[in-house]
């Protein structure tokens, strides 16, 4: 049975109907959340080695950003060596530290690689930590600028979306 032109028509605006808020909202998820770009820190001001807390995205996420003495990936500044983590340990959310070149967390004594993407190495955690995404500007100021990963404790980030719209 031959379809007619009135037929397709009808059909494909239904089915535009139904896939345009289906498409629109997995674009918005594919496209991440609105990640607020804040400044961490001057690449001047830094110490090699000498970790410097802060709070991303929002209040409740801690986290680190450190100088290293060795490029690293998604390093920023000059020399590449430039990176940020969240300081929750993925395997029970406990605060972790910086100490010998490495993120530690007390608990359970997982260890991180921070020239590796926050790569895990030892403990029990599974899971690499979330890296902050950093950005430099003309003047040496450190921005935030995201996350890559899941910061642990949410479910999604879709938490953060919904908190950060209201701001």
């Amino acid at each position: 049975m031959p379809l007619s032109r009135r037929t397709f028509l009808k059909a494909s605006a239904a089915a535009g109907a139904v896939t345009r808020p289906i498409l629109g909202h997995a674009s918005e998820w594919l496209s991440g959340p609105p990640w607020p770009t804040i400044k961490v820190g001057n690449v001047g001001q830094l110490e090699t080695g000498k970790a410097v807390h802060f709070r991303y995205p929002d209040d409740q996420s801690p986290a680190w950003l450190v100088k290293l003495e060795q490029p690293a990936y998604g390093g920023v500044g000059p020399d590449k060596n430039v990176v940020a983590f969240s300081a929750l340990c993925t395997h029970m959310g406990c605060t972790i530290g910086f100490t010998g070149g490495r993120f530690v967390c007390p608990c359970h004594k997982s260890m991180f690689d921070p020239a590796k993407n926050g790569q895990v190495y030892q403990g029990l955690a599974t899971d690499y930590l979330p890296q902050i995404l950093l950005s430099v500007d003309g003047a040496g100021d450190i921005h935030a600028d995201g996350v890559d990963g899941l910061i642990w404790g949410r479910t999604d980030d879709l938490q953060f979306q919904k908190s950060s719209r209201k701001a």
